[in-house]
């Protein structure tokens, strides 16, 4: 796999063997076990930047890992070091330099087949993984007037499914193997009676009457028996929305969407309802339907729409349009982080009152101007004031950051800001939140973890 970082050519030797055996929530402190061909090495972060819940960018941190699921990281000077046998070269490359960032897969661009790497086996089908599956085009409201077809968009891993025969191969949006990972999938996926197939779909983790994307990221382990354990205590659902191949071995991809869903519900109805583990996704020609989805509970990342006239757009974002939920809350600010290099303030630590009444970190905000860094700082070096949470507090030192950065300031809390977020799972902001405005007029006792706890209709029952 030749990449290439800010217009110079990484060595596959580099990149070949790079992978995230398991994925935490990204989070300050976050511990994840970077794993290669060669060796294993533990690794602790800490940082107040990321992208996603799958490529994650820390402010002070110069590398960043990647996984079957991951298209994208950041290499040091040194990627050997990163990634080498040691834990003092890895301590070293930590300090050193970005060369810049490595798309690897299709996350920020269209992708051809030939640029994902896989692993996969050839077999006897129309279309071979890795194929690029179809993308789409972030958008801020739903598109109006005819010739859209709209589905919820789950909140999982995005999947294309292979059948041939008695093999079955799960791929990731990236292009990677995903099969080890959803053991009970690939069973369910044998036990269908078609043969052969291509799916599109996502994969899901019913828990609790919704779904748990931190399920889904516990699966990315390097035990084979532990990805054992957990398929039979949380067994994935694959919830399928295209037909690229029918049980006769024949390519879809040419047909226009609207065929392709007659086929696929073709399909369902006549391999799916013997088996639990896949299921149809629904959709709708009416966007008040999808408007009524948009602000479902549980479950849902949101809507997409997909151009009905359209065939298969493998790679591209022509045909298909996302439309994400974005939500607020107000937080308590009730400590900080300073710059790694500087006096001034680098994150805020976020909290909201629990139900019994302490107050819970729940995450942390990044986006500050640079030129309110100053009067923020010594406005929060005023209040400071330990202990600081009343419940769950922040991690501390980590093995691979500095005193300085992973230390926090415990501050009174009497300050409450409004931010926006994606997701609220375990207890926290999945991802960083974007500071948007103080709130003065906001009593911090009002700061109650209700305002992000969803209405509680699960999505579940849309299948």
């Amino acid at each position: 796999m030749a990449l290439r970082v800010a217009g110079t050519l990484v060595p596959p030797s580099y990149c070949a063997s790079f992978r995230a055996a398991r994925i935490a929530a990204m989070i300050p402190s976050t511990r994840f076990r970077a794993s290669s061909i060669a060796a294993h090495q533990t690794v602790d972060h800490h940082g107040s930047q990321r992208t996603d819940a799958l490529g994650c960018k820390f402010e002070s941190t110069i590398f960043v890992f990647c996984s079957p699921l991951d298209c994208e990281m950041v290499l040091s000077s040194e990627p050997t070091a990163v990634f080498g046998a040691s834990k003092r070269q890895m301590r070293q490359s930590h300090k050193q330099k970005p060369l810049g960032r490595v798309t690897t897969g299709s996350r920020r661009c269209a992708v051809p087949s030939e640029a994902l790497r896989g692993g996969f086996p050839p077999i006897d089908l129309p279309i071979q993984p890795p194929y690029p599956p179809m993308e789409a085009k972030a958008v801020d409201k739903l598109p109006e007037g005819s010739g859209q077809l709209f589905e919820p968009k789950w909140d999982g891993f995005r999947c294309l499914a292979f059948r041939d025969g008695k093999r079955v191969d799960l791929q990731s949006k990236a292009g990677k193997p995903l099969t080890r990972y959803f053991p009970e999938l690939a069973t369910a996926l044998t036990a269908l009676p078609a043969k052969q197939f291509v799916l599109d779909g996502e994969i899901v983790i019913p828990q609790d009457g919704g779904l748990s994307f931190d399920q889904l990221l516990m699966r990315i382990h390097p035990a084979a028996s532990r990805v054992l354990k957990l398929s039979k205590q949380s067994p994935a659902t694959f919830i399928v929305f295209d037909l690229l191949v029918d049980e006769k071995g024949k390519s879809l991809v040419n047909l226009p969407l609207h065929a392709r869903r007659e086929q696929l519900e073709r399909f369902a109805r006549k391999y799916f309802s013997k088996n639990k583990s896949i299921r149809l996704s629904p959709v709708a020609e009416d966007v008040s339907v999808a408007r009524e989805w948009f602000h479902m509970g549980v479950g849902l990342d949101g809507v997409v729409a997909k151009r009905r006239d359209l065939p298969y757009q493998s790679g591209e974002r022509t045909g298909m349009q996302k439309i994400k939920k974005q939500r607020t809350a107000d937080c308590v600010v009730e400590g900080f982080r300073y710059l790694e290099k500087s006096p001034l303030v680098g994150s805020l630590l976020l909290g909201l009152y629990n139900n019994e009444g302490p107050l819970d970190h729940v995450g942390f905000t990044s986006s500050i101007r640079d030129e309110e860094r100053p009067a923020i700082t010594k406005r929060l070096e005023k209040l400071f004031k330990p202990p600081g949470f009343t419940g769950k507090a922040p991690g501390g030192l980590s093995r691979w950051s500095t005193k300085r950065s992973a230390e926090w300031q415990p501050v009174k809390p009497s300050l409450v800001l409004e931010v926006q977020f994606d997701h609220f799972t375990g207890g926290r902001f999945r991802h960083g939140t974007k500071f948007l405005r103080w709130r003065p007029e906001k009593a911090p006792r009002d700061c109650t973890v209700k305002q992000v706890q969803r209405e509680n209709r699960s999505a579940l029952a849309l299948l």
